[in-house]
């Protein structure tokens, strides 16, 4: 049985690492949909485990295949999980670069990656938007507590845009303001 799931996991993160693109941030809701179907964690478990792997050193992708690889299997399923979702970046980056320094100048291949922009932001729009609705972020019943988060957002919003803050500092800075109104 544990065979079985550290393949199912590693299968997982393999495909996961190898179709995603646009950064670990553009592969959250493929992440999210593949551990919702196998049942490994409820979304709020799956949320929280990319709040602690979006604040913690590294790649997001990697550091939410190390969270969900434990939570499902321990070390062993920790380690099986980022061989899964970084095998593919390793084969891809060396084929890329064997050829890219003879392709890039293709238009071809400058209208493929111009093409990938677009679809690169709206994953990572999707995946807030996504986190914000089954997190009870966004709803259509305006609350107190709708308000207040929606302040942090706008108010980190700002500072990060508009007075370019870094963002340890909002980090840090939301995480007062949330023990502030929140406890």
């Amino acid at each position: 049985m544990q065979a079985l799931i550290l393949w199912e996991l590693f299968r997982t993160f393999f495909v996961i690492g190898f179709v995603s693109f646009g950064g670990g941030y553009a592969m959250i809701p493929v992440i999210e949909a593949e551990v919702s179907q196998h049942g490994w964690m409820t979304t709020q478990q799956f949320t929280d485990v990319i709040a602690i792997a979006g604040m913690s050193p590294g790649p997001i992708a990697t550091n939410s295949a190390i969270l969900v690889g434990y939570y499902t299997a321990g070390i062993a399923g920790a380690i099986i999980s980022t061989l899964g979702v970084l095998l593919p970046s390793i084969i891809l980056v060396l084929v890329v670069a064997t050829f890219f320094t003879k392709l890039q100048n293709y238009s071809i291949v400058q209208s493929i990656f111009y093409g990938l922009r677009p679809i690169v932001a709206s994953l990572v729009i999707y995946a807030a938007l996504s986190f914000a609705l089954s997190n009870n972020l966004i709803t259509i019943n305006v609350s107190w507590h709708t308000v207040s988060l929606l302040f942090i957002f706008g108010l980190s919003l700002v500072l990060l845009l508009k007075f370019r803050w870094h963002p340890i500092y909002i980090i840090i800075l939301s995480g007062l303001v949330g023990v502030a109104l929140y406890s």
